[in-house]
């Protein structure tokens, strides 16, 4: 029964014992679990937080440092690209435009059609005229050997030739004095006319006439210098026709001289017959040149891309106006305007990748090439440094920076748009 009801502890009881019959000794344990426990004081924690804060700064600052060094970027950049000017080469009246505006066209498409008539009608003319100098040189190749039985009759001829050579030049003498005449009275009549008019506008300032008797002389003073001046024509005109009439009669002389020469008519018909040989090849050019033009009525493409035109059924264009523009889209690159600090490392043929604002898509891309001087040095009016007050500003260098193949497939990147590329330099 003593062994079933052991003895109580001290805190059972509630009563002290002043004898423990059987003492516990303390283990390392014991003394463990009641040794209270050691607290970090709060500014030992403030450093160690402060510390792993800035090795998380320094660690984030250098993998950003190194990617931000990795690339140049610019926000100065925009698509670009080489617009083709298509102008008429022919004049004449538009009646078909086969395109409408932002149509996408192939090379070689029929773009706007000119009226040809008038061409068709210069090849025909053309056409005739070889036909006709190829058959003169056949016939003056006939008329070779009877020049010599012609060398009498020709003498008679060019004889004659110079009488009335030497009349036309006699009567355009005398137009010529006639004409002088009419000219010094015109400057007379223009004179007096002109006087007038002075007078007439003094007095009409001073309401001294009516207005119609000004007008009347204003009329009469513009008559008088039309006249003034078809008197000057008609001289001049006249000193022309002595001209030709003494030309004539230099001609005749000549032609004269040439006659008396019979024995040498053979050999200058032979020469004459070459020169309508290369008559006939002259000919034969101009037909080419008329078939050229006829061909030029027809206004094509020549890239494939989007049309801007300006052209419309009905316009009378010339020689040289521009009808329309042809973007070729699928030929768009990006011009960057990088600072010249930012080209320290950048090379031809690295990467680059183009975000375009449009479409907030990016392209990739690589750099092409870097233009030979700084953007203002290309403007209308480049800075001069060496005058005024120097300020150094940082400048921009054009760099063209070519798409990928296949990037701008669905010709969404248009010329002008702006883009931000990034040009990676490793």
């Amino acid at each position: 029964m003593a062994e079933e009801n052991p003895p109580r502890s001290l805190s059972e009881t509630g009563n002290a014992s002043p004898v423990d019959p059987s003492p516990v000794d303390p283990s390392p344990l014991t003394d463990r679990a009641h040794t209270p426990p050691v607290r970090r004081s709060p500014k030992r924690r403030r450093n160690i937080v402060i510390l792993a804060v800035i090795v998380v700064v320094l660690v984030a600052g250098v993998f950003l440092w190194r990617y931000l060094s990795s690339y140049e970027s610019t926000d100065d950049a925009q698509a670009d690209v080489h617009l083709y000017p298509v102008s008429a080469r022919v004049s004449g009246y538009v009646v078909r435009v086969n395109i409408d505006d932002n149509q996408w066209v192939e090379k070689g498409t029929v773009l706007v059609e000119v009226d040809p008539k008038d061409y068709e009608v210069a090849v025909a003319q053309a056409q005739a005229n070889l036909a006709n100098a190829e058959a003169t040189a056949q016939s003056l190749n006939i008329t070779v050997p009877i020049t010599s039985v012609n060398s009498s009759s020709q003498l008679k001829v060019t004889a004659s030739g110079i009488e009335d050579a030497n009349a036309g030049v006699i009567a355009a003498e005398r137009q010529v004095t006639a004409a002088h005449a009419q000219l010094v009275e015109a400057e007379a009549n223009d004179v007096r006319v002109q006087d007038d008019l002075q007078r007439y506008k003094l007095l009409v300032d001073k309401r001294e006439v009516a207005r119609q008797v000004y007008d009347q002389a204003l009329a009469a003073a513009k008559s008088s210098t039309a006249a003034l001046e078809a008197a000057r024509a008609t001289e001049s005109a006249a000193q022309q026709f002595v001209q030709q009439a003494r030309s004539h009669l230099a001609q005749a002389n000549a032609n004269h001289q040439y006659a008396e020469t019979g024995p040498q008519q053979v050999s200058s018909t032979q020469a004459r017959v070459r020169a309508l040989i290369a008559d006939v090849e002259q000919k034969r050019a101009l037909l080419e040149q008329a078939q050229l033009n006829l061909g030029y009525t027809k206004i094509v493409a020549p890239v494939a891309g989007e049309v801007n035109k300006t052209v419309v059924v009905g316009m009378n264009v010339q020689d040289g106006q521009q009808l329309l523009t042809v973007v070729p889209l699928d030929e768009v690159w990006v011009t960057a305007n990088f600072k010249e600090t930012q080209l320290r490392h950048m090379r031809v043929g690295q990467r680059a990748e183009i975000h375009v604002d449009s479409s907030g898509r990016t392209l990739k891309g690589r750099v092409d090439s870097i233009a030979g001087a700084t953007g203002p040095l290309f403007s209308l009016l480049p800075p001069e440094n060496a005058t005024g007050n120097y300020v150094k500003i940082v400048q921009r260098i054009p760099v063209k920076i070519v798409l990928e193949p296949g990037e701008n497939k669905d010709r969404r990147l248009r010329p002008g748009m702006n883009v931000v590329p990034d040009v990676y330099l490793q």
